[in-house]
């Protein structure tokens, strides 16, 4: 069973950066997929990125790309998000989730969730 919890979230201004971790425990499987999901009070979430956690297949939302890094560690224990050049519409709860086996970009396929965490972009 695969735990996921993230951290990273806070208070950034317009122009900022900030770099999100996923923590992945429990039983693995290589062919995991990890993805990063927005949430607006009111709106549906939004993915924003994913790779598989043998980091040769990633997603981006076009709203990020050129700005968003998706990777993970070496050990494949850990996804990040790194965001820079924040604007206002980056805000939002993030939340990473998980699919155990196969490659996917639709959010219905991601079964594991973590907790979220806060990011607000300050104008």
């Amino acid at each position: 069973q695969v735990q996921l919890v993230e951290s990273g979230g806070g208070l950034v201004q317009v122009g900022g950066s900030l770099r999100l971790s996923c923590e992945v425990s429990g039983r693995t499987f290589s062919s995991l997929t990890v993805g990063w999901f927005r949430q607006v009070a009111g709106k549906e979430r939004v993915l924003v990125a994913a790779l598989n956690l043998n980091g040769y297949t990633i997603y981006y939302d076009e709203s990020v790309k050129e700005r968003f890094t998706i990777s993970r560690n070496d050990a494949k224990t850990m996804a990040f998000l790194q965001m820079n050049n924040l604007k206002t519409e980056d805000t939002g709860l993030y939340y990473c989730a998980a699919r155990e086996k196969g490659w996917t970009i639709r959010a219905a396929d991601f079964g594991i969730w973590g907790q979220g965490t806060q990011v607000t972009v300050s104008s």
